[in-house]
């Protein structure tokens, strides 16, 4: 049995720092599937493009697969402003760049890596779509005033001005775009596990991931 963790959930859920701090309690190799969206579009946007147009799209996802052969592209902080994630957002609803993408999160989930003893993912789509077989699959959610709090304390603390108000609208927002969409939208699979952080703190959300994974992998 293949040991692939998918995590899922909206924006600020807490679904990234689980993933994290899952993958290093469990010496899994982690990708977080959002970056790549983001990271798309940082390309796009880099050329003057347009993150709704294909074309443009489908341009930032070569550039970026091109750099990926050489570069660590999803670790740039660049990629973490509200600017990037709303047109990832708009991205992410493209088929042909998902498609694109597809296959190499695939590819990452089967072979993490010999130095790894399994592989997270974490996104909208994990469990739904790119691994539909993972032995284990958590739905992290949280209510939305909430988020918006969490990411306007992120933006503060990286010197970003945010207002609780904006935070709050573009949050709404982009869940209505992620669960509304056509191409594989946001949604808990039917067999994912649902854990809602509204009032979990890190080392709460870890320990209840770690019980799953612990039944699901012995």
């Amino acid at each position: 049995m293949k040991k692939i963790i998918a995590i899922d959930g909206p924006a600020a859920s807490g679904k990234g720092t689980l993933s994290r701090n899952l993958a290093d309690a469990l010496n899994f190799a982690h990708m977080d599937t959002g970056a790549l969206y983001r990271a798309v579009a940082y390309e796009i946007l880099q050329a003057g493009g347009d993150p709704t147009q294909e074309t443009d799209a489908l341009a930032g996802c070569k550039a970026l697969q091109d750099k990926m052969a050489h570069e660590d592209v999803l670790s740039n902080d660049a990629l973490r402003n509200d600017v990037i994630g709303d047109a990832a957002s708009k991205v992410a609803v493209i088929q042909s760049v998902r498609d694109a993408l597809i296959a190499l999160q695939k590819s990452f989930a089967d072979a993490p890596g010999e130095a790894f003893s399994g592989a997270i993912l974490d996104g909208r789509d994990i469990g739904t779509v790119i691994c539909p077989d993972a032995p284990l699959k958590l739905y992290v959610t949280a209510n939305v005033k909430i988020r918006a709090k969490r990411r306007m304390k992120e933006l503060h603390s990286k010197g970003l001005d945010a207002t609780y108000k904006a935070v709050l609208e573009d949050m709404r927002a982009r869940d209505a775009r992620d669960s509304g969409r056509k191409a594989a939208p946001l949604r808990p699979a039917e067999d994912a596990i649902i854990i809602d952080s509204s009032d979990l703190g890190e080392a709460q959300m870890l320990e209840t991931a770690l019980t799953y994974a612990k039944k699901a992998f012995g």
